[in-house]
């Protein structure tokens, strides 16, 4: 029950992560979730996969397919879109924490 809980709270936080590092060069699956993993975060594939496609449905991420070794890998690029996003969520999250932190 308390995993549950927890997993949907850092929802946000994830896809917030994920923006930033778009930002700074252009990501795919497989990597993402080794990133996230060395940061605490237990997510499968089944979860990271839907999340990555959400954000490119909803305009945050764009995604370019390249061959590699003979198998196709996506990556994903943040869009002007997912910078004001990370911009605004940044913001956010920031006066957030101080209002919650210890």
């Amino acid at each position: 029950m308390e995993d549950k809980i927890l997993r949907k709270l850092f929802l946000g936080f994830i896809q917030i992560h994920i923006l930033h590092h778009a930002k700074e060069h252009p990501i795919y699956g497989a990597w993402m979730h080794e990133e996230l993993q060395e940061h605490g975060y237990e997510i499968s594939a089944g979860t990271l996969y839907p999340i990555l496609h959400s954000m490119e449905a909803d305009g945050l991420l764009l995604k370019e397919e390249k061959n590699v070794e003979g198998k196709i890998r996506k990556y994903y690029s943040i869009t002007h879109k997912g910078k004001e996003t990370l911009v605004l969520a940044r913001e956010k999250a920031y006066e957030l924490f101080k209002e919650i932190k210890e």
